[in-house]
């Protein structure tokens, strides 16, 4: 079939997307209810040259190959059908959408409310979108990158977070490369990272997404990119020019220096927002299919205005697709889901073996990749730690806080402390998942940097419009008496010493640990909680030089190593967890500072300040002893009975051993091995 310059035929939907076939390109989507689909072509200069009419073929699907078409070619659909808001049905032809599985994007989406469906009176809105919408570009079929995988040992792997641009927008490289994906691919950058010690890159979103509307209106962006227009397509803000091979040349310079790369993945919601919002894709093709709704109303159990509903057969598709291709053809290893329960809920509530979770985990690709989960929406059940099947991981709030109130010397917690040292046995259990399924984190992008959870006691988030009411206003958070920066050298002192008891008790516990990318660099964003907006200066890592950066540094190098060097203190093997059966086990037990087993009165005692636990293999007669204390206040702590001092292997702070004893002059953590006597 002919028209204009065109030959066409129905092409195929077995494969969705733009795909370059021997004659041309063939192009496919779902839009369940539509009336007709029109493929629309662009050329270079983002000029119209021709609107085809496409195939419905069984399923929902429509296709249509088009011969003589090459990569490099822009297009976009418009959906004919009904237009009934108050049902959720809001086709409009006026609206130019993007292909859901599009690999790449002609630009970066801005937002215009000349994007949405309707006026301001929810009436059928004519004018088109065409001008405001990037287009779809065509793009050729990739090989995997050449550029081995790194296999890291579960047990040995420590996350680091980073955002692109953050990471590199003041790193002492050329100024093309500041805030880019190959600015992470740089000797500056890649040589920070090896002497940290740390093995997985945990990189923020990179999806292609949109600033919402009221950053808009405010003068500001959406830094983070928590909310994807694509979840095919590499965002352009961090490429010079191909995004695609920018992003797999990063990877494969990550690879090549020894890193996994894992992705922080947005399948919970999308920049369409509200019905009354943008209509860039989803909305336009298959609105009630994609998100989840009732009566007449989307369900907003993400906080972003919409919630995409991963229990419909093609939305699972979809996930799993774009998962597939950011493994396969981009590169990474692995994902950390946000708000990872809406993976796992039927129609409204969480079920572990929900149809998402289940095609990840049985999937023989997605299965091998490292999975992260978010474990909490804000719909009803949101909170569903301890709840993911294997092999997903979790983010452990529950470790964050506990250790943050010990730290911070609140009453009672020391129970709870030493269970998150020992890997959350009381949610991740024994004989069912390893302890490194627990994700341990102090600080996380969405909170405080460490330096600010030691020098702040209040959110200070006025820069982000909302009058301070945005981000979390219980923070477990300590400012050693005075509010942000001081020139008070004692207060500075137990700030860093602060910190470095942290970093200490978050490498050294059970887990998988994840630390927040700046933090070892002592950086601050003014007691901003919740800095998704701020692009600039607050943000970015500040890579000048001083002695409190080394010192934070040098704790986490030696700490990774010890990590290393002592498996034990990675992953303990206890005698009653059947996953460890027939491996040589573990004893552990608690002693306090007479060198006593903590007795009933020791546990339950509110006001307990010290802590610590003896590991040694049951088969030998050296072990390891680590300490917590957490007051200021000196303390005399007795060798434990029956033991001898071997080498003391870290403290946070110096320690003098006098006579069976040590002497603590103020809060640390500390390593020593010991011997039989």
């Amino acid at each position: 079939m002919f028209f204009g310059n065109f030959e066409f035929g129905v092409g195929s939907a077995t494969q969705l997307g733009s795909v370059v076939t021997a004659t041309g390109v063939n192009f496919a989507v779902y839009a369940d209810q539509a009336e007709q689909l029109h493929l629309c072509l662009f050329d270079s200069e983002d000029q119209p040259q021709g609107q085809l009419s496409m195939f419905r073929q069984a399923g929902g699907y429509w296709s249509i190959e088009v011969s003589g078409l090459t990569a490099g070619q822009a297009y976009g659909f418009r959906a004919d059908g009904a237009f009934c808001p108050e049902q959720l049905v809001v086709f409009n032809a006026n609206k130019l959408l993007l292909d859901p599985y599009g690999k790449s994007l002609s630009h970066t989406q801005c937002y215009h409310p000349h994007l949405s469906a309707m006026d301001n009176n929810g009436q059928f809105c004519s004018i088109d979108s065409a001008d405001l919408v990037a287009k779809s570009i065509v793009t050729a079929t990739l090989e995997p990158i050449e550029t081995a995988r790194n296999r890291v040992a579960p047990q040995q792997r420590c996350l680091y977070e980073l955002h692109v641009k953050g990471f590199t927008q003041q790193l002492p490289i050329a100024d093309h490369l500041k805030g880019k994906y190959l600015g992470l691919a740089e000797p500056a950058a890649i040589n920070h990272l090896k002497s940290l010690g740390i093995t997985t890159i945990q990189l923020m979103p990179c999806f292609s997404f949109m600033d919402e509307a009221h950053l808009v209106a405010k003068g500001l962006t959406n830094y983070w990119g928590y909310n994807p227009v694509s979840f095919f397509a590499p965002d352009h803000r961090y490429a010079i020019t191909d995004p695609i091979s920018e992003f797999r040349s990063m990877v494969a310079a990550l690879r090549q220096a020894g890193f996994e790369i894992i992705l922080d993945v947005v399948y919970n919601h999308t920049a369409e927002g509200e019905l009354q919002q943008a209509m860039l894709n989803f909305r336009g093709l298959a609105n009630t299919t994609y998100y989840r709704h009732e009566q007449g109303r989307y369900l907003n159990f993400t906080g972003c205005g919409n919630c995409v509903d991963t229990y419909q057969p093609i939305v699972s598709r979809l996930v799993c697709d774009s998962l597939r291709y950011w493994y396969n053809i981009m590169g990474v290893d692995g994902f950390r889901f946000d708000l990872g329960v809406d993976l796992g809920r039927t129609h409204h509530g969480f079920d572990p073996y929900a149809p998402l979770l289940t095609a990840i985990a049985q999937d023989p690709i997605l299965s091998q990749a490292i999975l992260v989960s978010e474990p909490w929406d804000i719909g009803p059940e949101g909170y569903q730690l301890g709840r993911f099947p294997v092999p997903f991981l979790e983010c452990n709030d529950r470790y964050r806080d506990t250790v943050r109130r010990f730290w911070r010397g609140d009453e009672g917690v020391v129970a709870d402390f030493a269970t998150c040292l020992m890997g959350s046995r009381d949610i991740f259990h024994k004989g069912k998942r390893p302890a490194n399924h627990s994700v341990n984190y102090i600080t996380y992008h969405d909170g405080y940097t460490l330096r600010d959870l030691v020098s702040y006691h209040r959110r200070h988030n006025l820069a982000n419009g909302e009058n301070n009411r945005d981000g979390h206003g219980e923070n477990l958070s300590q400012n050693f008496s005075h509010e942000g920066d001081t020139e008070i050298a004692e207060i500075n002192h137990q700030r860093l010493n602060q910190q470095l008891c942290f970093i200490a008790t978050l490498l050294l516990s059970q887990g998988t640990p994840h630390l927040l990318g700046g933090d070892e660099l002592n950086r601050s964003q003014r007691g901003n909680n919740n800095a998704y907006c701020q692009d600039n200066e607050l943000t970015w890592l500040n890579w000048q030089e001083n002695s409190e950066k080394s010192q934070l540094t040098e704790a986490i190098q030696q700490l990774l190593k010890l990590r290393r060097n002592y498996p034990m203190l990675a992953q303990v093997h206890l005698q009653d967890d059947a996953l460890y059966k027939n491996h040589p086990y573990h004893q552990v037990s608690w002693v306090n500072e007479c060198g006593q087993q903590m007795s009933h009165e020791d546990w339950h005692d509110p006001e307990r300040d010290f802590l610590s636990v003896i590991m040694g293999e049951h088969s030998t007669t050296d072990c390891l002893w680590l300490l917590f204390y957490r007051d200021d206040q000196p303390l005399r702590v007795s060798l434990p009975c029956g033991y001898a001092f071997g080498d003391q292997l870290y403290s946070t702070r110096e320690i003098k051993q006098q006579d069976g004893t040590l002497h603590l002059t103020q809060r640390c953590v500390a390593l020593f091995t010991l011997k039989v006597s």
